[in-house]
């Protein structure tokens, strides 16, 4: 990763993704108790999480870019599993804890949270859950679901099946954006970088700023260009830091600056 990648949600994200679906160590939970009775969650378009939603992220090697603006209705096919005990308690990639009695989802890179249908392919059953979370990162399989998530179709006994996921619900829009470009402990170094970013795109539509902000007990100088309207213009932005190999960039909405 490039010395610039210095987000914390990066870092986060590909700790916590790098090591954690290895299901051999994972296992069943016990019956939930009477007094927990979940149920499935009402889609419903909510902010982006502040962590989990970086433009792109890497794991094991591979890039995954995250859809900003996915459609609501569009479909995938492909297999989902489940997974259990292992990560009851931990947090997810959104910050939220993860909980196997919920009805929740980890996905590559539909923006989080969003609100899926997953259904089975061979008998048709079919369940309704919250996507908080990062993965699954083998090959084939699209989407991961809770303990809970998986009973309600079978899929605990089954271990992986073939599902369509229907997106019900994404994130809701915003006008603005921000993106940043790093977040560093060097003034000086966030000073060159602004600089450097500047020389790049039109600085009178674009303004490159660097934000100081305090985070964790340290000062951080956050490099950002903004607010852009969005969709082409963000786009074009984008582009234009990718062709410079500014790739570990995020896109920010106002509730998260």
């Amino acid at each position: 990763m490039k010395k610039y990648a210095t987000l914390a949600g990066v870092a986060l994200l590909v700790t916590a993704c790098s090591d954690r679906y290895q299901h051999d160590q994972d296992f069943k939970p016990p019956e939930p108790p009477q007094t927990v009775q979940a149920q499935q969650p009402t889609p419903r378009s909510e902010p982006l999480s502040v962590s989990g939603n970086d433009r792109t992220y890497r794991v094991r090697g591979e890039t995954y870019w995250v859809q900003f603006n996915p459609e609501l209705n569009q479909t995938e096919h492909g297999i989902a599993s489940w997974y259990g005990m292992k990560f009851h308690g931990h947090a997810t990639s959104s910050g939220e804890i993860y909980d196997v009695y919920q009805y929740t989802a980890a996905h590559k890179t539909l923006p989080l949270p969003s609100y899926v249908k997953v259904t089975r392919q061979d008998n048709g059953k079919s369940v309704v859950v919250k996507v908080n979370d990062r993965g699954p990162f083998h090959e084939g399989r699209i989407i991961d679901l809770s303990y809970q998530a998986a009973k309600h179709i079978g899929l605990d006994r089954d271990g992986t099946t073939d599902v369509t996921v229907t997106l019900l619900a994404a994130p809701m829009s915003y006008s603005e954006r921000w993106i940043q470009i790093s977040a560093l402990s060097n003034p000086k170094a966030a000073r060159e970088q602004q600089k450097q970013v500047q020389s790049l795109i039109d600085q009178a539509r674009w303004p490159v700023q660097v934000h100081v902000r305090q985070q964790n007990g340290q000062q951080l100088h956050k490099v950002r260009i903004g607010p852009v309207p969005e969709g082409k213009e963000l786009q074009k932005l984008l582009q234009t830091l990718d062709r410079n190999n500014f790739r570990n960039v995020a896109v920010l909405a106002s509730h998260q600056l």
